[in-house]
């Protein structure tokens, strides 16, 4: 009886030491603070000027806050930034991890950067075993919609006033792999639009952001072309379910000012897109990517100077276009170098250290010409 007493004493000893450790790390979770700085605002000769971040997930606030102190340096006002749905809710759509989106948001608005929210990105249980994070099936439309009404309801009041809708519709690889359906993202929108609107009639509804450029493959294997991909969502009834439209205004290898063509994949294209939305619903432009890509060894890139010049002046043609808000572009650091062509669109290199492109953007964006 008296080893059995022992026993138990020695298993209930346990039991205190793991429950301990468990509520020390929770309660240092919850409780840590971030370390923010002092209000601030970005100071800035173009109040349109944006850069599309990669900071979520990344879950070092020093490099974050880092790279959002060099944002605001460079006089740009706003960032667009993803907020997967996989990451806050990895397990089941029961409750939310906040943590790191909190982390990003929270630096941003205390430096007085506005943010735009890119949310897709499935999480594991919210799509079948061995398909794309990418696939939103008609069933998990309502989960997600429960998503984005939570996201919108937390961040609306720090710094998070637009929201994006999903990430190139009109590509079959974020469409899940599956062929681009209009119709079907018409659906998701009429899903999500109202209850966001409900919860929070403050933020914008960002539509679109669809792939620049003509079909690509039978049946739309790569791509749905972004002219017919939004005729016939327009066509559908989705232009009744958002705010703004997205565009991805990529310059390829011509400069900012080559004429808007729907043959070609260029800057003004979003001219030709306006004028297409317009045709159905009187609704503004946000240009959330963008840019050109100066890679050394990369067949479509541009050389450092075209891009340098290019750069400027699309932040400069944006301004004169009323029915463009922001002009965005790709992409501005990453936590490390990929070693491949997509080193090619940052700003700042992969070991931190700001490009050259960085500072003459920030001298045209922060400097007052005389």
């Amino acid at each position: 009886m008296l080893h059995q007493i022992k026993k138990l004493i020695i298993i209930l000893g346990i039991i205190c030491v793991i429950t301990g450790s468990i509520n020390t790390v929770v309660m240092q979770r919850l409780l840590t603070a971030l370390d923010l700085p002092k209000s601030k605002t970005v100071a800035t000769t173009n109040p349109k000027a944006a850069v599309h971040t990669r900071l979520t997930g990344v879950g070092d606030e020093v490099f974050i806050s880092h790279q959002l102190d060099l944002v605001a340096a460079m006089g740009t006002p706003w960032i667009v930034e993803l907020f997967p749905w996989a990451y806050a809710q990895p397990r089941s759509q029961y409750g939310y991890d906040w943590r790191g989106f909190d982390m990003v948001i929270d630096h941003a608005h205390e430096r007085g950067i506005a943010v735009i929210a890119r949310l897709d990105i499935v999480p594991a249980w919210g799509h079948p075993a061995d398909t794309s994070d990418r696939l939103l099936l008609p069933h998990r439309y309502a989960a997600y919609r429960e998503y984005v009404v939570a996201f919108a309801q937390r961040y609306h009041q720090r710094g998070v006033t637009h929201i994006i809708i999903w990430n190139e519709p009109n590509l079959q690889f974020e469409w899940g792999g599956q062929t681009p359906n209009p119709e079907a993202y018409a659906q998701l929108l009429a899903t999500v639009y109202p209850a966001v609107k409900q919860a929070t009639p403050e933020v914008i509804v960002i539509a679109g952001a669809l792939s620049p450029g003509e079909t690509l493959g039978d049946h739309a294997e790569v791509r749905l072309g972004d002219r017919e991909f939004t005729t016939r969502f327009l066509a559908a009834g989705g232009g009744q379910y958002f705010d703004a439209w997205a565009v991805h205004a990529y310059g390829g290898q011509l400069p900012p000012g080559d004429p808007p063509d729907w043959n070609v994949v260029n800057m003004r294209r979003v001219e030709l897109i306006h004028t297409l939305i317009n045709s159905y619903v009187n609704k503004p432009i946000y240009i959330t990517e963008g840019g050109w890509n100066d890679a050394p060894r990369w067949q479509l890139a541009v050389t450092p100077a075209q891009r340098i010049r290019w750069s400027i002046a699309a932040y400069q043609q944006a301004k004169q276009w009323p029915w463009v808000n922001v002009f965005t572009l790709w992409q501005f650091g990453l936590p490390a170098p990929t070693h491949t062509y997509h080193d090619g669109w940052l700003l700042i290199a992969g070991d931190g250290t700001p490009r050259a492109i960085y500072d003459e953007l920030a001298q045209a964006l922060t400097q007052t010409p005389p």
